[in-house]
């Protein structure tokens, strides 16, 4: 699928291109991307390129993932270009030697309910071990600065005393689950960045993830909104497994790329930050009808099979406030409508 091929999506790219932030900081750096072929990551490597060529940022990008040949596949269009690195690496191995590296964003995670079922080890140890030997490579490698992407997930349930979720809150989880791997490992990476602050004086910043969707999701992806697009794309009825109920905050790719970079640039050390926009928070149900009113087809109800429950969040509603985040100059761009519209769009005429 060449993305870049398709003017909406570089629309986006362009868009957050050139929005005010403090590109100076990159230039003539050296800037590691963990999960770079993922949704958020391939983003990202997209619009630093972009930004090298458009506004001669001089930045070095090295994309780091497991798979060699996904990796090959999907940043073919910068394999002659200097400027570009792409590194086959588990993370929960030790970090190979490929030099200095001045930004570390780590965004390298299973993120989907399939995954979590499945690989419910490489879902722990890839947000603590894995986080654990990028942080090392930090030291090791006096980088500028490290930010760990974590998640909304890390609040667990809302107990019923707030309408959003301010950094500072605390949910409940249920640790003794397999579906709690997720969320206590992403904990356990938020404690790992604190203590290296702490005792290695790493200089680190968090930002906490809405759910995130848009074009550059993967195939793989069996995400509730995923499954919903997917859906969308081959026209066919959309399948909800719930009575739709949950409600939640959801942040388009291009919009959160731009949070995570207001964070890069802007944030305190030490401190989270959410990313999300009131504009974007929605029912399940309500979601899965918009989808279906662009396909032309219908919502219909399944039930989950055995794999695909285990794998479900158990939170009924996680909506994030992100009055932090917006009084750094962040502000999201698209709605949850525009969003959804515009990723379907791009995937159905993706070659």
């Amino acid at each position: 699928m060449k993305l870049l091929k398709n003017e909406l999506y570089r629309n986006d790219i362009e868009y957050v291109a050139n929005l005010p932030l403090a590109w100076e900081k990159l230039e003539g750096k050296v800037l590691l991307i963990c999960g770079a072929t993922g949704m958020i990551g391939s983003f990202l490597v997209d619009l630093l390129m972009y930004r090298n060529d458009k506004f001669n940022n001089n930045c070095k990008v090295i994309a780091m993932g497991r798979n060699i040949s996904r990796l090959e596949s999907r940043f073919s269009y910068y394999k002659n270009d200097k400027r570009f690195v792409f590194i086959s690496q588990d993370i929960n191995n030790p970090i190979l030697e490929f030099g200095d590296v001045d930004f570390i964003i780590h965004a390298a995670s299973n993120t989907h309910p399939v995954a979590y079922s499945t690989d419910p080890i490489g879902t722990l140890t890839t947000n603590i071990i894995g986080t654990y030997n990028l942080l090392n490579y930090s030291v090791s490698h006096k980088a500028e600065r490290f930010l760990f992407v974590s998640s909304v997930e890390i609040y667990g349930e809302n107990r019923g005393d707030t309408e959003k979720f301010s950094e500072d809150y605390l949910g409940y989880i249920d640790c003794n689950t397999l579906r709690a791997g997720y969320p206590e490992s992403k904990r356990a990476g938020e404690a790992l960045c604190q203590a290296f602050i702490k005792q290695m004086g790493l200089d680190i910043v968090i930002a906490r993830a809405s759910r995130t969707y848009g074009p550059t999701m993967l195939k793989s992806d069996t995400k509730a909104i995923s499954q919903f697009i997917k859906n969308g794309v081959l026209k066919e009825d959309i399948v909800l497994k719930s009575k739709g109920s949950q409600y939640y905050s959801y942040t388009y790719v291009a919009d959160c790329v731009s949070g995570l970079l207001t964070i890069l640039f802007k944030g305190n050390c030490g401190e989270a930050y959410n990313i999300a926009d009131d504009n974007s928070n929605i029912s399940l149900r309500d979601l899965a009808k918009l989808i279906s009113e662009y396909a032309g087809t219908s919502v219909i109800y399944d039930k989950p099979n055995n794999l695909e429950k285990e794998g479900y969040s158990k939170a009924t509603k996680a909506v994030l406030d992100s009055e932090k985040l917006q009084k750094m100059g962040w502000k999201a761009k698209y709605d949850i409508e525009e969003g959804v519209n515009r990723t379907l769009e791009i995937l159905s005429h993706a070659n």
